[in-house]
């Protein structure tokens, strides 16, 4: 079996720290950025069928 050592070790953990890090980060911002892009429209289909009159600002 080849073994590459502390050094090796530790650049795989940091390369995967840096990996979940990186996964966690982007699952948050396309949550934080899709969610709007389906909630707003299902309330805009919401005030079409309850027959509400859209609201004015």
């Amino acid at each position: 079996m080849e073994t590459h050592g502390p050094l090796g070790t530790l650049w795989v953990g940091l390369g995967l720290c840096g990996f979940y890090i990186a996964l966690i980060w982007i699952n948050s911002v396309l949550g934080f950025m899709l969610t709007p892009l389906f909630i707003v429209p299902l309330t805009w289909l919401q005030d079409k069928f309850r027959g509400k009159a859209p609201a004015r600002g």
